[in-house]
């Protein structure tokens, strides 16, 4: 029985482990020990310094964690009268440790939200428009006290930018001040240019890299100078739709602890490899109308947050990002595309993401976790927990939190009767490719059916990590759009790697519209093909799996090698093919783009991992006991394999014939015909026929059992006075009449040598 205990504690911890720490359907389970007993106060006096204190230990979903740091964390939620603090745990401070590759875990202690979903809630919605932090809840015990239920959300630190943005070491912010904003703050993060010396910028931005302020400085001042005709300019620097994804959201939702509030926080920029600032949303324990000052006057009620202005702070030059943003119509036409994407799919009672849906299953898994913690905050009562998610509102720390329900369902009566939401928008429909599996290296033509509208254009990329190309389509009859103002809009889209994301805008007078809806985060996808070699049109043709003496690279290397041979007549392009030793692992090196082998030729690729060396070097080695050489397309797609045993020293592994035959080991025949040069040399000279000799101006070479590859003519001073190379010849000309008389030395096929008299 005990066995049988053991066995299942162990695998209720294997698959406590294996779920998502950020998965919204559990609660994460979260235990620290401290040594001493005094440890809110210990943590107390480090928060002055932002210190860490050493917890002894800490459990989460059951796996131990020794000498972990943890410090208390926050400006307004933290206190230190009060129990239930929010909570940074760094698991990596002093030793290198991890859960599930997560090393930074924030605890936020759900301050001024009677419903205790408002931040898990916010981060869910946003997360259909961009990247956001992912969000759950934990409930939290220090030396086996239970603290209370928490809001769990992921760090926004390098780790995070890393697996969004696909690179860590940009200039990268905090765009909130340092020492925490508040009516006294004079110097806030709206993005306002203050001159060049990054001094300006210190006290309102965390700068979270080792370098950053002049990129920091370039966006401001870029910002400042934003207008309808240089577009482009600002878009080089900033990601601006996803700024109007974060602006939308703030103002739908009234979530003005934000760019768009008083202190114009709460949000992280990140440069990505692309040359554009990410906006990153945080902090959204005060959405759905907590926080009411907008910084333009006093603080709002219940009802004027209900009727406020999409566009808040849109002539305020303090706020430029709205201000400059949606000074420019394309933009504003955007910024109203994406709000309504909002009011549709979430705030409207029959959208597919209704928020009220969420959040009730939200509190459904977490009343037990609310109703046991004894230090959440006074106003999280038991009614509050229900009725604030409804239509009540509550007092909450010196604001008012109002009913969510009630306040989003005002918002959507309110401005879906303004011009800007009853203007028709453009419909896009039909969307068709000319080809859904097109070759990589072409171009498929795209077409929609768009009406309402005076402007259209396409956007695609290769990547996530990559801008959006934007090219505009055209219903004119001359774009492979069917006739002209037919409706149906025509361009074309290159395809250049496996894998193409693109989407659809369109605008008229008062109003935008995006397909798919949440574009630019969401796209579509249209997969290349390859275009494939025929069977036997490219092989192996010959390797050395030890070379000790016979060929050097040109670094003067005796390296591994294998050869291939073009069997066609016609070039080739070797884009998009890779080569391997093992089977496993197909696509293990991918050859240099722009390589094309002639009819009849052959490329030599050194199997060496030398891959910063002069010529065509492979990222592997071949086993002299035996392997494989494959040559395949990412899709699966092979192109020629050979298995091999063991090889012998300084001898090649050939096809025999050349380019089609079986494969023995033989003298090697390095870039050249394997056909009865390196099995038998004799045979060749034996078959090989010469005259006239002495000439006086020609001389012909005839083996009519074996090709001549390549020939090489010397006078007895050693110097080269011809060379040169054939494919699938066995009758050659040459031509002495210009050279002096004489005795001179032929070389053919590197090994045949004959001597001819001129005269």
């Amino acid at each position: 029985m005990k066995k049988i205990t053991l066995l299942l504690l162990l695998l209720s911890s294997y698959i406590s482990l294996g779920q998502d720490f950020y998965d919204l359907n559990t609660i994460q389970e979260i235990r620290i020990t401290f040594s001493q007993t005094n440890w809110d106060a210990v943590l107390d006096a480090a928060e002055a310094s932002d210190a860490y204190t050493s917890a002894t230990s800490i459990s989460i979903n059951g796996a131990m964690y020794n000498n972990v740091g943890v410090k208390y964390k926050g400006n307004s939620s933290y206190n230190a009268n009060q129990v239930k603090n929010p909570l940074h745990i760094e698991l990596d401070t002093y030793i290198d440790q991890n859960y599930l590759g997560y090393t930074d875990i924030k605890l936020s202690n759900v301050f001024v939200d009677p419903t205790f979903v408002r931040e898990t809630l916010g981060y869910k919605i946003l997360g259909n428009y961009m990247d956001v932090p992912k969000a759950n809840y934990a409930k939290v015990y220090i030396n086996e006290a239970y603290i209370g239920l928490y809001t769990n959300v992921e760090s926004i630190s390098k780790k995070f930018v890393d697996s969004r943005f696909g690179s860590k070491t940009n200039a990268f912010f905090d765009c909130s001040p340092p020492g925490g904003a508040g009516p006294q703050t004079t110097n806030l993060p709206n993005l306002a240019y203050l001159g060049t010396s990054s001094s300006s910028y210190t006290s309102a931005y965390d700068m979270k890299s080792d370098t950053g302020w002049d990129d920091l400085i370039a966006l401001t001042s870029t910002l400042s100078s934003t207008n309808s005709t240089n577009t482009a300019t600002i878009e080089a620097v900033l990601d601006v739709d996803r700024a109007l994804w974060m602006l939308a959201f703030d103002n739908v939702f009234v979530n003005l602890d934000s760019y768009i509030g008083q202190f114009k926080q709460n949000y992280y920029l990140y440069k990505s490899d692309n040359g554009q600032f990410m906006p990153i949303v945080w902090d959204l324990n005060m959405c759905f109308g907590v926080f009411g000052m907008t910084g333009s006057g006093g603080n709002l009620t219940t009802a004027t947050k209900k009727t406020l202005s999409h566009t808040l702070h849109s002539n305020e030059s303090a706020w430029p990002l709205v201000q400059k943003l949606l000074a420019v119509p394309s933009y504003k036409k955007k910024y109203i595309a994406h709000y309504k994407t909002i009011l549709s799919e979430v705030v409207s009672a029959s959208g597919s993401n209704y928020f009220l849906t969420d959040a009730q299953a939200m509190q459904t898994l977490i009343s037990n976790a609310v109703a046991t913690d004894v230090n959440k905050f006074s106003y999280q009562t038991t009614a509050n927990f229900t009725n604030n998610l409804n239509s009540t509102d509550v007092n909450v720390s010196n604001n008012t939190a109002p009913g969510i329900t009630g306040l989003m369902s005002a918002r959507n009566t309110y401005l879906s009767a303004l011009p800007d939401f009853t203007n028709t928008q453009p419909t896009i429909s039909n969307i068709v490719l000319s080809n859904v599996a097109p070759l990589i290296g072409t171009s498929v033509n795209v077409t929609a059916n768009v009406s309402n509208t005076n402007y259209v254009y396409l956007g695609y990329r290769t990547t996530k990590f990559e801008k959006f190309t934007k090219v505009q389509m055209y219903d004119d009859g001359a774009h492979n759009d069917g006739a002209a103002s037919d409706g149906v809009y025509g361009a074309s889209m290159p395809i250049t790697t496996i894998a193409t994301q693109y989407y659809f805008y369109a605008e008229n007078t008062n109003v935008g519209i995006f397909s798919p809806a949440r574009a630019e985060y969401e796209f579509y996808n249209v997969t290349g093909t390859y275009p494939t070699l025929a069977p036997g049109t490219l092989v192996i043709n010959e390797l050395m799996a030890q070379n000790t003496s016979t060929v050097t690279d040109p670094n003067g290397d005796y390296s591994d090698w294998f050869e291939l041979y073009n069997n066609s007549n016609e070039t080739i392009s070797l884009d998009n093919l890779y080569a391997s030793d093992n089977l496993t692992t197909p696509t293990k090196w991918a050859f240099p783009s722009g390589i094309t082998m002639a009819p009849n030729s052959y490329l030599i690729v050194w199997a060496d991992q030398n891959l910063t060396q002069d010529g065509i070097h492979a990222d592997f080695k071949f086993s002299a006991a035996g392997e494989s050489c494959i040559l395949s397309y990412p899709n699966g797609v092979i192109v020629d394999q050979v298995t091999f045993g063991q090889q012998v020293a300084n001898m090649g592994y050939a096809r025999n014939p050349n380019g089609t035959g079986s494969f023995v080991i033989q003298a090697p025949t390095f870039n050249a015909n394997n056909q009865g040069l390196g099995i038998n040399p004799i045979a060749f000279e034996k078959n090989l026929k010469f005259y006239p000799n002495p000439t006086s101006n020609t001389l012909n070479l005839v083996n009519d059992y074996s090709t001549i590859e390549n020939v090489q003519i010397v006078n007895l001073q050693g110097q080269i006075l011809f060379q040169n190379k054939y494919s699938n010849q066995n009758n050659v000309t040459l031509d002495f009449s210009n050279f002096p008389n004489g005795i001179y030395l032929v070389t053919i096929n590197n090994q045949s040598n004959i001597k001819i008299v001129k005269n």
